[in-house]
């Protein structure tokens, strides 16, 4: 595998985690239990659908195979995706949607402030621009993670009830193959197991002061390297692909 080759995967990776992550967060829209949230929770999705077309991008120009951004997001199939598992997982209640939104933020902090110091600069660009509203999305989720996590009884219960669909995975988030390693070794990638540590610190203090535990016992469940997903994956997509495959070459 060349370096360019792996470029290509690696923006595959962060773009599809956006751009299905930004879609479960759409379906929040008309439904957000205030309006505040419902704005909230659409604008982050905006947010994830703009970092997926600056990787999507420069994922094409990499390739250079003529194809375009929606050609990526409209034109594979689930095991051509590399998206976390995490990012696929259902909405479920607020509760869950919230603590989805904070490991994966969390993660992305650190990952793109690692990654805004790669050599290759428009990685770099694209890290440092993402990682400002990574920030954002942090906070917010952090704070609805204490108030709910600290709140009533119903809404305490509903937080413990997230950690423990939602915690077997986060290992996903660490695996390394042949991609990070290549481009850890030319200085464009970044260690992405070297994150783990400081990750959990942040994850487990935080989630200690909003009265939640991690799971004594759980599965790690992992493969989104590899194009292995959850079932739900295949509902995404079927959805958000309907209109473009019914009308194959359509521009409006």
């Amino acid at each position: 595998m060349t370096n360019q080759e792996a470029i290509f995967e690696y923006c595959l990776r962060i773009g599809d985690t956006s751009l299905i992550l930004g879609q479960r967060l759409a379906e929040w829209c008309g439904h957000g239990p205030i309006l505040e949230e419902d704005i909230a929770l659409t604008n982050i999705s905006l947010d994830l659908i703009g970092q997926t077309r600056g990787f999507y991008d420069y994922a094409c120009q990499v390739e250079n195979k003529g194809r375009t951004e929606d050609d990526l997001a409209f034109l594979r199939n689930d095991r051509d995706y590399r998206n976390l598992l995490m990012a696929e997982q259902p909405n479920g209640d607020f509760g869950q949607t919230i603590f989805r939104q904070f490991l994966i933020s969390s993660y992305y902090t650190l990952f793109f402030t690692a990654l805004s110091k790669s050599n290759d600069e428009t990685l770099a660009a694209l890290a440092q621009k993402s990682l400002k509203e990574v920030n954002y999305h942090l906070r917010h989720s952090t704070e609805w993670m204490l108030r709910l996590g600290n709140g009533t009884e119903e809404s305490a219960r509903r937080m413990r009830t997230a950690v423990e669909e939602l915690w077997m995975f986060t290992e996903d988030f660490f695996d390394m193959n042949d991609v990070d390693r290549i481009l850890l070794q030319a200085g464009i990638g970044i260690d992405n197991s070297a994150l783990r540590a400081d990750w959990l610190h942040f994850a487990q203090d935080k989630m200690k002061e909003a009265g939640l535990l991690i799971p004594e016992k759980s599965f790690a469940i992992r493969g989104s390297r590899e194009g292995k997903h959850t079932e739900h994956l295949g509902h995404i997509l079927a959805e958000m692909q309907s209109l473009h495959r019914a009308h194959p070459g359509a521009t409006w």
